[in-house]
């Protein structure tokens, strides 16, 4: 029966970590992967980490299935983290957390629970997005539309965006990315998320929030302006949370799916039905990325801990931007590539092209996807004069 089934081409970053790791050039750079790294090229584990895995290798007790919705304990670290503590949607019972295998499970889930309960609603997703929200939602029986994002000189296209969320159809659900957008860099300001929430309003649309990168833009709270704003001011909102990338956690694929709603007996049965559908995916989460979470975050000392790893590196990111530019900055190419150091979090939509993408990788064994995105951790303060005299070559 499989004689007939076609090969398809590979995940193109899966494709460019092959290629990198047989690369002979001694000063080649990982600008593909889209994890942390620190000035050696590492993705450590977090001290914070390693003391809460102590403590629960001491304490654990049990193996057993934690629920369909995951242990309760990770949700309640989760939803102060993202809703805000003393938020007024949590004292009003207005949201629920369910845990899932990463925030691409959350994604899933909401996916399939959008085509299950909300039969006939499209999504629509920012031009560019991260690209398995491409592949996502259409998997779960969904119609995908683009809305603008960025323009031909590389900038935030808000107007476009502002002007094609008032043409979606009402109802509709709309993708927005809290921080950190993946893959361009570029974020709202907190008066364009004003402007988000009243054309999301005025057009009765679903927002599908994805916060995949809370703490690595701003701060965590001023990260989460966004959702919390839509979150208070509208009577249903969908949030896809990941903790996989601010924990470092990313093989413990630790992600939540938090649906808010009007009041408190509709977030029930919502919440309901989001049981079942985590039942139909995988029936119970991992539960060992979420017993790390819950045990920090409960834990004064060790979210202390956590905060000021997290805050070094979201530091380490943003210094790294800023002297990327400078870098440039002998060769005239500072102004081309300023948005580099206007962007937050860890990509970058850089401008460059695919074929100068190529020749970087061919001539100088630099490693970025063909859309120009680069992971800004990959930089460090010994490889920056080489970037930036390859950058200088291919321009």
């Amino acid at each position: 029966m499989f004689e007939k089934i076609e090969r398809v081409p590979g995940d193109a970053i899966l494709g460019l970590i092959e290629a990198f790791k047989k690369d002979t050039n001694p000063q080649k750079v990982d600008l593909g992967v889209g994890v942390y790294k620190d000035d050696q090229g590492n993705t450590p584990v977090m001290r914070a980490v390693k003391e809460a895995e102590a403590l629960l290798l001491k304490n654990e007790t049990t193996k057993t299935y934690i629920g369909s919705h995951g242990a309760p304990a990770y949700g309640q670290a989760v939803l102060p983290m993202v809703l805000g503590e003393g938020s007024p949607v949590l004292e009003a019972g207005r949201a629920s957390a369910t845990q899932s295998p990463g925030g691409t499970g959350a994604l899933r889930l909401a996916a399939d629970f959008i085509a299950k309960q909300l039969p006939g609603k499209d999504v629509w997703v920012s031009d560019p997005t991260w690209p398995n929200h491409l592949g996502i939602f259409p998997a779960a029986g969904l119609t995908l539309h683009k809305y603008p994002y960025v323009d031909a000189e590389n900038r935030l296209d808000f107007d476009g965006m502002l002007g094609a969320l008032k043409q979606i159809p009402e109802g509709d659900v709309v993708l927005l990315h809290a921080c950190c957008h993946n893959p361009t860099g570029f974020d709202l300001s907190q008066a364009q998320w004003q402007q988000v929430l009243e054309v999301v309003r005025e057009r009765n649309l679903l927002p599908l929030i994805d916060f995949a990168y809370q703490g690595f833009g701003a701060g965590l709270d001023e990260d989460a302006y966004g959702v919390r704003l839509l979150a208070e001011n509208l009577d249903e909102v969908i949030i896809t949370s990941s903790c996989s990338k601010n924990f470092g956690i990313y093989c413990e694929r630790t992600g939540c799916l938090i649906l808010v709603a009007k009041n408190a007996e509709q977030m029930e049965n919502v919440r309901s039905q989001v049981a079942i559908v985590a039942r139909e995916n995988y029936s119970n989460p991992p539960a060992h990325g979420g017993a790390i979470v819950s045990e920090i975050l409960h834990s004064a000392e060790l979210a202390t801990v956590w905060r000021e790893e997290l805050t070094e590196m979201r530091d380490r990111i943003n210094t790294l931007r800023r002297d990327f530019v400078e870098a440039l900055k002998p060769y005239g190419l500072d102004q081309k590539y300023a948005c580099v150091a206007e962007q937050r979090g860890m990509f970058s939509y850089t401008g460059l092209t695919p074929d100068q993408v190529d020749r970087l990788r061919d001539e100088f064994g630099i490693y970025m996807v063909r859309s120009g995105r680069a992971n800004v951790a990959g930089f460090s303060h010994e490889n920056l004069p080489y970037l930036a005299k390859a950058i200088a070559a291919v321009n």
